[in-house]
């Protein structure tokens, strides 16, 4: 029986497909869930305002395919973010993070990956993080009012792209429905810019860590890297991901117009696979 589930992330296939040619991509590839994307764009923040019509008819498809919503990548807040100096965009981010609440639950989504930034575009600054810690807690108990996860995903910046960095806030709001949802390849790159060990690191969040997304990078750069080509050790990830009690991994690549995009979904099903596989094989 496998005891993982591998779920794929919605911007590895083409936008510009309908929902239903997703759904059966993902399905026809082997994998067992999608990872809904809200980013900063108004194309994606405009999903928190879709109709009830328009949610049923997403479940439906995810019922038709066998394929459910398994997880949310919310990086909507890049833009309009939890620490924001600016008032109005502090409210903006306090509504995204409630419509997403809502959104998630109504799709059947457990997991919310939040973006791991007190702010992006601004200067950070013991205010912007002061405010951040506050409407991260106040993000956590409307999560735990709707029984959701909440879990940061180790980012590109400083501020949190370790999962040591992620804990400190988990262990300071000390509720159990806010974790940890590491990234592969941002936190290969933190461990090898600071000379840490990356399983080290990820040893740090032990108990608290929901998911794991297998991304590729190479040092300095954190996105759009073919697997293969970068020096993300997966499998050793995955060994310690698996002895840490992780069981949900989403592929985290992107559409950049490969023509042979399906085959790629296939060839990434398939190497993320063999490796949970392995890590399975090897505990039983």
């Amino acid at each position: 029986m496998k005891q993982y589930n591998l779920g794929i992330y919605e911007k590895a296939i083409p936008n510009e497909l309908s929902w239903e040619e997703k759904f059966k991509a993902a399905k026809e590839a082997g994998y067992d869930f999608m990872e809904i994307s809200i980013d900063e764009t108004d194309e994606k923040l405009n999903r928190l305002d879709w109709s009830p019509e328009k949610r049923q008819e997403l479940i439906a498809l995810t019922k038709k395919y066998d394929i459910p919503f398994g997880s949310m990548c919310l990086s909507g807040h890049r833009k309009y973010p939890l620490g924001s100096n600016d008032p109005e965009i502090e409210k903006r981010s306090l509504e995204i993070m409630e419509k997403s609440i809502q959104l998630a639950s109504d799709l059947g989504i457990r997991i919310i990956m939040l973006a791991g930034y007190d702010v992006y575009y601004e200067e950070s600054t013991p205010e912007t993080v002061k405010r951040f810690e506050k409407n991260l807690l106040y993000s956590t108990l409307l999560a735990a009012k709707a029984g959701m996860m909440l879990g940061f995903e180790t980012m590109e910046t400083p501020f949190m792209n370790t999962v040591a960095k992620a804990m400190k806030y988990v262990n300071q709001v000390d509720l159990p429905f806010l974790s940890v949802y590491p990234d592969s390849g941002n936190i290969t790159n933190a461990a090898v810019e600071y000379g840490t060990d990356v399983c080290e690191d990820m040893e740090s969040g032990k108990g608290h860590l929901v998911g794991f997304h297998l991304k590729e990078t190479v040092p300095g750069k954190f996105r759009e890297i073919p697997y293969g080509t970068g020096h993300v050790e997966f499998e050793k990830l995955i060994k310690k991901a698996w002895e840490l009690g992780i069981r949900r991994y989403v592929t985290e690549f992107w559409y950049v117009g490969n023509p042979q995009w399906q085959q790629e979904l296939n060839d990434t099903r398939k190497l993320m696979g063999d490796l949970l596989d392995k890590a399975q094989d090897n505990t039983l």
